[in-house]
């Protein structure tokens, strides 16, 4: 054999050899499939102690771990800014809400769209090889140059605001919607459309592409469900038919207990006492009512955990469920909001139908939270604490397990890169990126091992708080500073704030070092 032939024989070795290295690499890259509920309390599935039927999301829970304390912004933007960017929401440009488009405020913590001093995780992992995709509620940017495709996605299907009509879209000039599909205005046909199931197909679509066979990908799945209004099919509202005429007293001793049995929570953690604004069950007259608006909350989280179970299955049809992290959470506390003096719900329509538009209000948001105190918006457990299930059955090998440590959405940011083999870029399109302000929890995810994390802190409409360890300090915009041992009282009851002024003095000075420096108003 020439020397020649020699030559060409072993370039050819080399290249075939060095792509066949470069293709399994490829593929051994893990998948990431980020599912989000909006507006679910933390006792709103089957795994965290409800009686609703959740048999797939379950199934995820008891086949993975389950985080027992895992924390988000407490609203619907500044969690997803959060979770989107691995920034506190203010950092990301979003503390409060969204701005309708064309009105966006001057740069800064409540400009109400995302910075591009911030960087998304459908761009950082795309110098990873993954491709992105997203499903669902956007709600981090109303004009069309702040979109997700704009963002880094590949590909995107669904509302681009916040809550909407689960049947049509909303065109009432106050309360405006927008749809999209990629970058182009959509709208939904004027039959047979549920946007929980939408959501679901087109979430199955993009596992389905072809694309997929040579590039790991990143798929976030935003249901709606269960915000209001209260919409479902009614086939699914027929299955809780009558359960909830017990009332919403039993209903919250029995999730209760069932989360103790669970071992979700401990003796420390009592449940807190129906709130004086709140009527018990037995003094009220119009029960039927209220049981009606219960059994339509519950239909529509079945209908979303029906989808669960078919993005499951997909993934396993596609022979990729072994290798993929599935994660699922809620975007904040249950929502106490009367949403009927918007004026779009026709009396005359059965609750959950479409052209009904309502919501549960206080007295079962209260039960979602079980055992904790208020509700979405709120820097109290009940604002804060979300259910929080990983599944990875190539990686997880102590199913089951309950994670006894604190996470935040900020920290999905470090986590997807460090799982990717991907470094957080100092720059993107020009533009300096700010550091992280998450950690990566993969150590915790595969072999619960502990990590030390500092204060955290939140603001949200001038509700307050900063965590450290197992002392929280909390002050609502109308109230006095609390505070709280969460490992002895684990549903914030008695305030410690007098007993122990220099652990106030400690974290209100933290807090204010962190609101300094990102931007907000200190609090004396």
């Amino acid at each position: 054999m020439n020397i020649r032939i020699k030559l060409l024989l072993f370039t050819l070795s080399v290249f075939f050899f060095g792509c066949t290295e470069k293709n399994e690499n490829a593929t051994e890259k893990p998948n990431i499939v980020l599912i989000m509920a909006d507006d679910m309390g933390y006792s709103d599935l089957g795994c965290y102690g409800s009686e609703i039927s959740t048999p797939n999301i379950d199934k995820l829970a008891f086949e993975g771990i389950r985080f027992n304390r895992f924390y988000n912004n407490s609203r619907c933007c500044p969690t997803r800014a959060s979770l989107l960017t691995g920034l506190y929401p203010h950092n990301a440009g979003v503390g409060n809400m969204t701005t309708a488009p064309g009105k966006e405020c001057a740069k800064g913590p409540f400009q109400g769209y995302l910075s591009r001093e911030a960087v998304t995780i459908a761009e950082a992992l795309k110098s990873a090889g993954y491709n992105s995709y997203l499903s669902g509620k956007w709600h981090v940017g109303e004009g069309a140059e702040n979109w997700p495709m704009q963002r880094g996605f590949n590909r995107y299907f669904g509302l681009i605001s916040g809550a909407s009509s689960y049947f049509e879209l909303i065109k009432n000039q106050k309360h405006r919607r927008q749809m999209a599909l990629d970058s182009t205005n959509w709208e939904p046909p004027t039959e047979g459309f549920y946007m929980t199931d939408a959501i679901t197909d087109h979430a199955i679509e993009y596992i389905k592409n072809k694309n997929n066979e040579e590039k790991p990908f990143f798929l976030y799945v935003a249901y709606t469900a269960p915000h209001w209004p209260l919409h479902a099919l009614p086939d699914d509202i027929a299955k809780y038919n009558g359960r909830y005429d017990i009332g919403w007293d039993t209903i919250r001793l029995r999730r209760y207990n069932k989360l103790k049995d669970l071992g979700l929570i401990d003796e420390n953690t009592k449940l807190s006492e129906r709130p004086d604004d709140i009527p018990s069950w037995e003094s009220i007259e119009n029960k039927a009512d209220w049981a009606d608006k219960m059994e339509v909350y519950a239909a529509m989280i079945d209908r979303m955990d029906h989808g669960v179970g078919k993005i499951m299955k997909e993934l396993k049809k596609q022979g990729k469920l072994e290798n993929t992290l599935v994660i699922f959470l809620s975007d904040n506390g249950a929502s106490r909001e009367n949403v009927e003096k918007r004026g779009l719900n026709n009396p005359d329509v059965p609750v959950g139908l479409q052209g009904s538009y309502v919501s549960y209000q206080a007295p079962w948001a209260n039960v979602s939270n079980t055992p904790y105190r208020y509700y979405k918006k709120s820097t109290y457990e009940g604002g804060l604490a979300s259910p929080f299930i990983a599944h990875w059955p190539k990686k997880i090998k102590t199913p089951g397990v309950i994670i006894n440590q604190l996470a935040h959405v900020y920290d999905f940011m470090p986590t997807f890169l460090d799982i990717a083999k991907s470094n957080y870029p100092n720059e993107f399109n020009s533009n300096t990126i700010q550091p992280t302000d998450g950690i990566s929890i993969l150590d915790v995810l595969l072999n619960n091992q502990a990590i030390s994390r500092g204060a955290m802190c939140w603001e949200h409409v001038g509700n307050v708080a900063c965590r450290e360890g197992d002392w929280k300090l909390v002050k609502h915009s109308y109230g006095d500073w609390n505070l709280y041992n969460l490992k002895e009282d684990g549903s914030e009851i008695n305030n410690l704030a007098d007993t122990y002024p220099d652990k106030v003095k400690d974290l209100k000075q933290k807090y204010n070092i962190w609101a300094k420096k990102t931007g907000i108003k200190l609090q004396d």
